[in-house]
């Protein structure tokens, strides 16, 4: 696992400077504390930090071949590694090292842009090819490892983070406005672009290519789609996902230094920690937080298992005093992020990187199989709006805007009254006619023509199938999975030089969860059942059964009680950066309802404090 960087100018006469690849390196010491390497020739940098993990001693990278003609810079694990590396030495390749890194340089050598087929696990990579000119760049399937860059016509910039990218192009970065609306609809940018006009993403399992002179090729190379298999019987179906389950979490272990699990109590975590368990000789370390609001607390969960399994446990409680992490987040984040679990998870990264490098995660099981509470909620709106589209719209607009705020299911009077094929597209933290109202007026008026859902109703329409809870699914591994999880995790364990492996984004393994028929994931008001079924075996009745809380945090509690004082502070004034872009009188209103108990606004006020710290953070 490590940070990776470069540069490249299209004109061979402009070299790259070998300060300017030092110091994008630099500010990513934090993924890759243990080693530091550089490759400057002539118009082409790269710049890489390791965090060591497999081959201890012979896996410093920049990496070439035999003749130094190709090149890589990679972040990531490849789990089938030492298969393609018996492959390709079949195939008269010559291995210098033990490293996953070399399998892809020689996968390269063979196959082209085609050797990210071949790849089984997480990544993001560069390849310099001297003797074509070309530059080439991947990111894995799901976007578990990130990759960002910068283009225009004299030059190609990435990194494995935003800063990266910045230092080299500050001079012309500036907010793009609607990424801000995007984020204040649903807490992180998304899709291929950033909160900078001109810094982007490569998308989850897309490559790029630059050839000589500039010009750029980014293609698709793996998508996940819908196609159920109704010859199996819910018992074939449990054992075929057990024993692939039990596979990727085997191969998931692959690693040379200390390894454990993230241990939430809920499902998938304790899953995980079950089929390390049984594919280990060695007792599990597992690693748990909580919080002092019963509600919020599923520690006794973590414990059964933790118990069951006699792993080596250890366990946290986050108290309301480690909002003061806010400034930190912000620095690790690059850009504005509003999910507040981000708070736990920096700590439970933090408190597992004192015992081990590398640990496992059961991130991506909701998506895959229907976890969600929002799926059913969506899914009952569907089943029982019985009204024809048209007079459904009408009649769901007008008596939305007939109920008081502080009436129970306004929420949903606001979903039924958008289309039927696309309405769960509209679940956001800060609604369209909400936003219209934070804005400042002159902002709204370039935004209000292509507000965010746009990009979240096409996501959609566009999943590839015709099945309602598919498309939900897929909508969030394009969107919240990718760029709200899948961040979350990389960024706050990555500060804290701690690798996150997820088994269950095993791209084997989802592509079985993909034939699965949709009623075996969620079974009348059963989420997660076929899911649930297979994994009896491994878990008592009460993780099985238990009401999913989630990775949330006691912020209606907080933010009323213990950091009351510091929301006011914070933002009920009418100068600073906050209110150079969102209308001061509403932030108030939306705070003064949220102190009476009107409304609970909890969520809307974390992404204006995120916000509020990291516009305040690019004025220094």
């Amino acid at each position: 696992m490590c940070g990776i960087c470069g540069k490249v100018h299209f004109d061979i006469a402009n070299p790259v400077l070998q300060d300017d690849i030092h110091k994008m390196t630099e500010l990513i010491t934090h993924r890759g504390p243990d080693d530091s390497g550089y490759y400057v020739r002539g118009n082409v940098g790269f710049g890489f930090r390791r965090l060591s993990i497999i081959d201890l001693h012979t896996g410093h990278q920049p990496l070439s071949n035999e003749d130094d003609t190709v090149w890589i810079v990679f972040n990531g694990e490849i789990y089938n590694h030492n298969s393609l590396r018996e492959q390709l030495i079949a195939k008269g390749h010559r291995f210098k090292t033990g490293s996953d890194t070399e399998t892809i340089v020689h996968l390269y050598e063979e196959y082209g842009s085609e050797c990210v087929k071949y790849l089984r696990g997480m990544f993001g990579f560069a390849i310099w090819d001297e003797k074509s000119k070309k530059l080439f760049c991947a990111r894995d399937r799901f976007g578990i490892k990130p990759f960002f860059y910068y283009l225009d016509h004299n030059k190609f910039i990435f990194g494995s983070e935003i800063k990266c990218v910045l230092n080299q192009t500050r001079s012309t970065s500036t907010l793009s406005i609607p990424m801000l609306d995007q984020y204040l609809a649903y807490g992180y940018s998304s899709e291929d672009s950033t909160i900078y006009q001109n810094i982007q993403k490569l998308k989850p399992g897309h490559t790029l290519e630059i050839e000589p002179g500039g010009k750029v090729n980014i293609k698709r190379y793996w998508d996940i789609n819908y196609a159920p298999d109704y010859s199996k019987t819910e018992a074939e179906w449990c054992s075929l996902l057990d024993d692939k389950l039990s596979e990727s979490v085997k191969a998931h272990l692959m690693s040379d230094v200390p390894l454990g699990a993230f241990l939430s109590g809920g499902i998938d975590s304790s899953a995980m920690v079950a089929l390390m368990s049984k594919n280990s000789s060695a007792p599990v370390k597992t690693f748990s937080i909580g919080f002092k609001e019963a509600e919020f607390n599923e520690l006794k969960y973590a414990r059964e298992v933790a118990q069951r399994y006699n792993t080596e446990h250890h366990e946290q409680i986050v108290e309301p005093e480690s909002v003061g992490l806010l400034p930190h987040l912000v620095d690790s984040y690059d850009e504005p992020f509003a999910d507040a679990s981000a708070i736990p998870t920096y700590f439970v990264s933090k408190f597992a990187r004192e015992h081990v490098t590398v640990v496992l995660s059961g991130d991506g099981g909701d998506e895959m199989f229907a976890g969600y509470n929002k799926y059913q909620r969506m899914m009952n709106m569907r089943n029982y709006n019985l009204l024809p589209e048209g007079i459904s719209r009408h009649f769901w607009t007008a008596l939305h805007k007939m109920i008081p705020n502080s009436v129970k299911g306004k929420g949903a009077t606001y979903y039924l009254s958008k289309p039927k094929n696309s309405f769960p597209a509209f679940l956001s933290i800060w609604q369209q006619a909400e936003r219209e109202k934070l804005f400042k007026k002159e902002l709204w008026q370039n935004i209000k023509h292509s507000p965010a859902e746009l990009g979240r109703i096409a996501s959609f329409t566009n999943s590839g199938s015709d099945d309602f809870l598919f498309k939900m699914q897929k909508m969030d591994m394009q969107s919240y999975m990718v760029d709200d999880v899948l961040t979350k995790v990389d960024r706050a364990s990555m500060q804290n030089s701690l690798e996150v492996r997820v088994p269950i984004l095993d791209h084997e393994f989802a592509e079985l969860a993909a034939r699965i028929p949709s009623e075996l994931k969620m079974k009348g008001s059963i989420k997660k059942y076929i899911f649930k079924e297979a994994m009896k075996k491994h878990l008592p009745e009460s993780i099985i059964s238990h009401k999913k809380q989630g990775f949330s945090v006691p912020l209606k509690a907080w933010f009323k009680d213990d950091l009351k004082e510091y929301v006011n502070d914070r933002l009920l004034g009418t100068k600073g950066p906050l209110y150079e872009y969102l209308e001061p009188a509403y932030v108030r209103k939306i705070i003064i309802e949220h102190n009476k108990g009107m409304r609970d606004f909890n969520d809307k006020i974390w992404s204006l404090l995120f916000l509020d710290q990291w516009l305040s953070s690019r004025k220094q």
